[in-house]
């Protein structure tokens, strides 16, 4: 701690130089924890997936239904706890781009198989209790300004009604909370609903499973395909997890995508850090042999040289993650499209690291030319 007023003092020696310098290391960490909070949000639900959840779909495609009656063979098969089921609507509230998800659930067995999902127990009594009902997420009641007891009516753009019409009007009887990552941004409402109104009888979206034991999940996943193999509707089953990453690469590998791009810019990090780093030293030949004269021994002065570039990323990456942190603690800046949106303690742990890699990979070379500078020929140059 006795040298850092040295080591701030050489800083200082070329503030516009530093201060730019600094600004671009702000800039590289701002962006890497603003792309972080995006890829987490295109991966959606995947780090809070539960481990003994799986997920029955269409072979063909997610968008094929699957007979009602699977539900009650799938129950049958060995390893396997609870089954629900769940149907995308696809409805439209007011104007084509208020978009949110809404779902078609079998209340009681959705509750249970996502206890993520916390709603006050007088909320989920009403719930049950009203076919027309609906429960929406904290996030989409803040956006629309839904409460208990509002009518929302919702354009179908899939499921007609029986007597023609495409508007379904829901009751919001509650309004959920979930833990951190977990998706409340969509409309729960009753499956009976859906059944009695449109023309949709008998066939469900896609199933939920709970297992008994997750390592078994494999072996599982095998006897429910190969129940239903050869028949009109083959299955095609997938852990939880898998399923939610294999959805959020539908828009691309957006993981890939942001990896590219910071190290692109970290790469360039590290040229315009490294060459303000050389250069400081290249100015301080001098004194950096008055220091070895006065007894600083070649590890000091290379430590020193460390120190400062360690110091200048470790200050530019903390105030260019604390800007990304605060920025994505506000939450979804789209107004609805990215739910779930923050810095990931993750991120935020391994953004630190890499401050203090690019600290140490910039001043390596300058440290080590100081460490080898010999005194007669550093004042000579002088």
């Amino acid at each position: 701690m006795k040298f850092l007023p040295l080591v701030w003092k050489d800083l200082g020696r070329r503030k516009v130089r530093t201060v730019f310098t600094a600004l671009s290391i702000i800039v590289a960490f701002l962006l890497f924890g603003f792309l972080s909070a995006i890829r987490l949000a295109f991966g959606m639900g995947v780090d809070v997936t539960g481990a003994d959840r799986l997920t029955v779909i269409h072979k063909v495609s997610i968008i094929m239904p699957l007979p009602i009656s699977y539900g009650d063979r799938i129950a049958q098969v060995p390893g396997v706890r609870e089954v629900t089921h769940a149907n995308w609507f696809g409805g439209i509230y007011r104007d084509p781009k208020n978009f949110f998800a809404q779902m078609a659930v079998d209340p009681a067995t959705y509750l249970d198989l996502y206890p993520e999902i916390k709603l006050p127990e007088a909320q989920k009594r009403a719930w049950l209790a009203d076919r027309t009902g609906a429960i929406v997420g904290r996030v989409l009641a803040k956006r629309f300004g839904f409460k208990i007891g509002d009518r929302v009516p919702i354009l179908a753009t899939i499921y007609t009604k029986r007597d023609g019409g495409r508007t379904w009007e829901f009751t919001v009887d509650g309004i959920y909370d979930a833990a951190k990552g977990f998706d409340t941004s969509a409309m729960l409402f009753q499956y009976d609903y859906l059944k009695e109104a449109s023309f949709a009888t008998n066939q469900v979206g896609w199933y939920i499973i709970r297992i008994a034991d997750p390592q078994h999940a494999q072996q599982v996943v095998d006897r429910i395909d190969a129940l239903f193999a050869n028949s009109p509707a083959e299955t095609k089953t997938s852990t939880e997890k898998a399923f939610a990453e294999g959805f959020a690469k539908q828009v691309g590998d957006v993981g890939a995508i942001i990896t590219g791009i910071v190290s692109a810019v970290f790469f360039t990090m590290l040229l315009v850090a490294g060459n303000t780093m050389a250069q400081s030293v290249r100015e301080r030949t001098s004194e950096l042999a008055v220091l070895k004269t006065l007894g600083y021994g070649d590890g000091l002065v290379m430590g020193l040289v460390l120190l400062e570039s360690c110091l200048l990323a470790l200050a530019g990456g903390a105030l260019g993650l604390g800007l990304a942190w605060l920025i994505t603690a506000r939450g979804d800046p789209t107004g609805g499209f990215l739910p779930v949106f923050y810095l990931p303690a993750r991120d935020l742990a391994a953004g630190f690291g890499f401050a203090v890699a690019l600290g140490v990979a910039t001043g390596a070379l300058p440290a080590w030319q100081a460490m080898r500078l010999r005194i007669v020929d550093a004042l000579r140059r002088v």
